[in-house]
C-alpha cells in the first residue's frame, strides 16, 4: 500500500485527513497571567555540553507553549431518518422521511500570533463549522472569531478578545534549513493531550500536496504529527514560529516521521490579506508551466535540473503582454535561480506576489538567455473565504459552496478554454442538492437558464430566487462534458 498524504484529523488509511471548524459567539473578558515568552536566541546561548542543548529545548518549549491553543468546533447538521421497517408495517409513530439533528465535532491547533488576539491555524480546522472555542493555556475557553480563510493555502485566522495574551514571534520560514532543529506543539488526538511538545528536524523544504492545496511550498518534518496537531506550531531554536503543522504522510492514520507544515512566510502573507482586506489577491502571469526534470533537461540542453518550461501562454495575460512565449525557459526570478524544475513550487512563487508587482524573469530562448520584466495582474476566478455573514447564510441555504473556474481548476478537471461557469467546490451530503445529483466537480453554468460565468454572478441569481421566496431552483450543471439540468429544494 503506497503512502498517503494525510493531515492531522485522524481518519482511515493513506488519504488526506482534515479537521474541521467555524463562527463566532460572545465571550466573557478572560485576563491571563504574565508568561515569559522571551526566548534567547540561539546565537547568543553557548552550548558547550549536551546538558546546555538540553536546557535550551526545554526554554524555548516552555516559553512558546503558551502562544499555542486547542481548537475544538460543532456544528449541527440535519440527517434524514430511515426507518428499514416502514414498507413492511405501517407504523403511524414512525419517523420515516423525517429529519434529526446531528452535532460533528471537531478538534485542531492554533498559534497566537499577536497581542490584538490573532490566530494562525488551518482552514480545514474551522471550515464548514457552526461554532468556534478556544482553550487557552490556563485551561480556560473562549468563543472566536472568524477573521478569514484561504483554502487554497489551508490557512485560517481567527481572533479572540482576551487581555495579557502570550505571543509568539512570528520567524523567517526561509531560514529553516534542512537538518535545523525544530519542536512541534500541538493537541494530538484528545483535549487531554493538550501542549504536546514533540522534537526532531527539517526533512526536506519545497514539498508540494497537490491534493491538499492549489499553492504549497510545504516543510517537511519528522517531528512527531499526529491527527490534532493541525494548526499548530513549528518552533525553530530561537524560538521563533517558522510553520504552521498541517498534514502527515501516514500508512496508519498516524505519526510515521513524515510530517508537513506550511511556511510562516507564506502564512504571514495570507494572514495580513485576510485582516487588511478581508479576501486573498495573487500574482498572475498567466502560462501553463511544465516540470522540467533530467530527461527533460538534457533535451532542451540544460546544464542544470532547474528553471520551467512555458508549456504555453494565454492570450492577453501579463505574460502574453510582456512577450514571454511558448517554449521558453524560465531560470530566475528577480535575479534568484530557481532551485528546481517544479511547476507548482513556481506557481506558489507567483502567487506570493500582490498584483501589480513587477517581476523581472530570465529565460532561455533559442539557446540564449534573454530578460523579461512581467507587471503581475489578478488570478481570474479566484475567490477566497472572509467572514460574510451573507454568503455564509447562502452557502447554509444551499448545503454546497462554489468558486470560479480557475487555471489550476481548469487543469484538473480537464476543462476547454472556452468552458464559463462556477465549480462546485464543497458539498454537504445530507443538502437537498446532493440528494438530487449534485457533486463536488461539477460545473454549473446557468441558474434558471441565466448564464453565470463567476461566484459573485452566481450568488447574486441564488440571491434573487431566494429574495423572490422560490422553493427550488434550477441548475444547469456539466459534468464528465455532458449537459444536464439539476432541481433541489432551498
Amino acid at each position: 500500500m503506497n503512502t498517503g498524504v494525510r493531515n492531522i484529523f485522524g481518519v482511515a488509511a493513506a488519504i488526506i485527513v482534515l479537521l474541521g471548524l467555524n463562527a463566532f459567539t460572545g465571550n466573557n473578558r478572560v485576563s491571563l497571567p504574565d508568561y515569559d515568552t522571551e526566548v534567547t536566541k540561539s546565537e547568543n546561548r553557548p552550548v558547550a555540553t549536551l546538558m546546555d542543548l538540553n536546557e535550551a529545548i526545554v526554554d524555548i518549549a516552555e516559553k512558546t507553549n503558551p502562544a499555542v491553543v486547542t481548537i475544538t468546533t460543532e456544528k449541527t447538521q440535519q440527517v434524514r431518518y430511515s426507518d428499514p421497517f416502514s414498507m413492511f408495517f405501517r407504523n403511524p409513530n414512525s419517523q420515516d422521511g423525517q429529519t434529526r439533528e446531528y452535532v460533528r465535532r471537531g478538534l485542531g491547533s492554533g498559534v497566537i500570533v499577536s497581542e490584538e488576539g490573532y490566530i494562525l491555524t488551518n482552514n480545514h480546522v474551522i471550515a464548514d463549522t457552526d461554532e468556534i472555542k478556544i482553550q487557552l493555556f490556563n485551561g480556560d475557553e473562549v468563543s472566536a472569531e472568524l477573521i478569514g480563510a484561504d483554502p487554497a493555502t489551508d490557512i485560517a485566522v481567527l481572533r479572540i478578545d482576551v487581555d495579557n495574551l502570550p505571543v509568539v514571534t512570528l520567524g523567517d520560514s526561509d531560514d529553516a534549513r534542512v537538518g535545523s532543529f525544530v519542536l512541534a506543539i500541538g493537541s494530538p488526538l484528545s483535549e487531554d493531550l493538550a501542549h504536546t511538545v514533540s522534537f526532531g528536524i527539517v526533512s526536506a523544504r519545497g514539498r508540494s500536496l497537490n491534493n491538499l492545496t492549489v499553492y504549497g511550498d510545504y516543510i517537511q518534518t519528522d517531528a512527531a504529527i499526529n491527527p490534532g496537531n493541525s494548526g499548530g506550531a513549528l518552533i525553530d531554536m530561537n524560538g521563533e514560529l517558522v510553520g504552521i503543522n498541517t498534514a502527515i504522510a501516514s500508512r496508519s492514520g498516524g505519526n510515521d516521521g513524515i510530517g508537513f507544515a506550511i511556511p510562516v512566510n507564506l502564512a504571514k502573507r495570507i494572514m495580513d490579506d485576510l485582516i487588511d482586506d478581508g479576501s486573498v489577491s495573487r500574482g498572475y502571469l498567466g502560462i501553463l508551466p511544465a516540470d522540467v526534470d533530467q530527461v527533460m533537461a538534457e533535451a532542451l540542453g540544460l546544464e542544470n535540473v532547474r528553471g520551467i518550461l512555458v508549456a504555453s501562454v494565454e492570450e492577453d495575460t501579463p505574460a502574453d503582454i510582456a512577450g514571454l512565449q511558448e517554449e521558453d525557459i524560465i531560470i530566475a526570478v528577480n535575479g534568484d535561480l530557481l532551485n528546481s524544475g517544479d511547476a507548482n513550487a513556481f506557481r506558489t512563487l507567483i502567487a506570493s506576489f500582490k498584483p501589480g508587482k513587477k517581476v523581472d524573469l530570465t529565460v532561455i530562448r533559442d539557446g540564449s538567455e534573454k530578460k523579461i520584466t512581467v507587471t503581475l495582474g489578478t488570478r481570474p476566478g479566484e475567490e477566497t473565504t472572509s467572514n460574510t455573514s451573507g454568503s455564509e447564510d447562502i452557502d447554509e441555504k444551499l448545503g454546497f459552496k462554489v468558486s470560479g473556474i480557475s487555471p489550476e481548476i481548469r487543469r484538473q478537471l480537464n476543462l476547454s478554454n472556452d468552458k464559463e461557469g462556477v465549480v462546485v467546490t464543497e458539498i454537504r451530503e445530507s443538502s437537498n442538492a446532493f440528494e438530487r445529483g449534485l457533486e463536488r466537480g461539477d460545473v454549473i453554468s446557468a441558474v434558471k437558464r441565466k448564464k453565470v460565468s463567476t461566484a459573485e454572478q452566481f450568488y447574486k441569481e441564488i440571491e434573487k430566487s431566494v429574495n423572490k421566496g422560490d422553493e427550488a431552483v434550477l441548475l444547469t450543471v456539466e459534468r464528465n462534458n455532458q449537459k444536464q439540468f439539476i432541481a433541489f429544494r432551498l
